[in-house]
């Protein structure tokens, strides 16, 4: 069982990361994503409301010189499932599931981020809720820096038990070239306060980014019977 915030605290470089699990009281989905950024084109950016999800907007477009990575819809909701990604594969998933294709199927399509040396993985989840609540996760990632090969690797969760979570992100810490995520997703366990509302986890997860490199993160709390949700977004630049 690993601490989200200890961790958090203990990397000052994960990229881009996605948490998500069942709050203490079991009666709640909880899902994090936030984003970080080293480059000025990369820290100028900020989460907005888009339908039942987000994207990612410059601040100040006047500093953007390259969208193609770095602007995208984050978070979508199909149905009773709420997709969540570090990049345009969130249009993929939501287009292949309903087409009635699986996360896997739907991810087969894409591979690694073509920003040479670091190739940032694609790292992916999908939330569902039905009968059952259930999650899955991805990581797709090229061997060791090597972009002749992609390695897609994919976790499902079919009962998540109340206060645990996973989280996975795109770098295991900050280097030159970036070093990819290794490993399977952290197993993570919240504390009773951690997940107790909305606002506390959004406000500790904040609190635990690098405060150098953190830009922007999106939180939900999704209940499992209803299906409500209520959302929070904290961005860097105001």
């Amino acid at each position: 069982m690993n601490n989200l915030e200890e961790h958090l605290q203990s990397v000052s470089y994960p990229g881009r990361g996605i948490t998500i699990g069942r709050s203490v009281d079991g009666k709640k989905g909880v899902i994090a994503y936030f984003i970080m950024g080293r480059s000025v084109n990369s820290r100028n950016r900020v989460f907005v409301e888009d339908g039942e999800g987000i994207r990612t907007q410059a601040f100040d477009p006047s500093k953007m010189s390259d969208p193609s990575l770095i602007i995208y819809a984050p978070v979508r909701v199909l149905g009773n499932k709420t997709i969540v990604t570090n990049g345009d594969q969130t249009d993929t998933i939501y287009e292949g599931m309903d087409r009635q294709e699986t996360f896997e199927q739907s991810l087969r399509k894409r591979t690694f981020e073509p920003d040479e040396p670091n190739y940032t993985p694609r790292i992916s989840g999908v939330l569902h809720i039905e009968q059952t609540f259930n999650y899955a996760m991805s990581i797709i990632k090229s061997d060791q820096g090597d972009p002749s090969e992609v390695l897609r690797f994919m976790y499902a969760y079919e009962h998540p038990k109340a206060g645990e979570g996973h989280f996975i992100s795109t770098y295991k810490g900050d280097g030159n070239p970036l070093p990819s995520y290794e490993g399977e997703p952290l197993t993570l366990h919240f504390d009773e306060a951690f997940t107790a509302d909305i606002d506390t986890f959004t406000d500790r997860i904040w609190k635990a980014l690098n405060a150098d490199n953190k830009v922007s993160l999106f939180t939900r709390f999704i209940d499992l019977q209803s299906g409500t949700y209520e959302s929070r977004i904290v961005n860097r630049n105001q």
